[in-house]
């Protein structure tokens, strides 16, 4: 199994900048492909990104498309999430997932992190 834990959180104005880091550890994250959510009391948890193995693939919520970027570092067995032009309705608990490849379109239960609060006032 892997551990997850997001760093990274915090308050920021509207059109400022945040980046999130998720430290896995345990197992070496090359294995799996890893992305972000993110949820706001009331709601369900929301999709925000996605990243491959090796981060030749990504996807992003239409909602964050063009603002966040996602990222990885194998060596450091380190997910990103990098935030910018940030608007209050992305103010949410940001979290940390992870998935472990099996086979083609074969995926493990999902993993996650604790979360991290980001806040963006207006």
């Amino acid at each position: 199994q892997v551990q997850l834990v997001e760093s990274g959180g915090g308050l920021v104005q509207a059109g400022g900048s945040l980046s999130l880091s998720c430290d896995a550890s345990g197992r070496p994250i090359s294995n799996y492909a890893m992305g972000w959510f993110r949820q706001v009391p009331g709601l369900p948890r929301e999709f925000v990104s996605f990243i491959n193995w090796n981060g030749d693939s990504t996807n992003y919520a239409v909602s964050v498309k063009g603002r966040f970027t996602i990222s990885r570092d194998n060596s450091k067995n380190t997910l990103y999430l990098q935030m910018n032009s940030l608007k209050p309705e992305d103010t949410a608990v940001y979290y940390c997932n992870a998935r472990r490849y099996i086979s083609r379109s074969v995926y493990s239960n999902d993993y996650w992190g604790q979360g991290t609060q980001v806040t963006v006032s207006s």
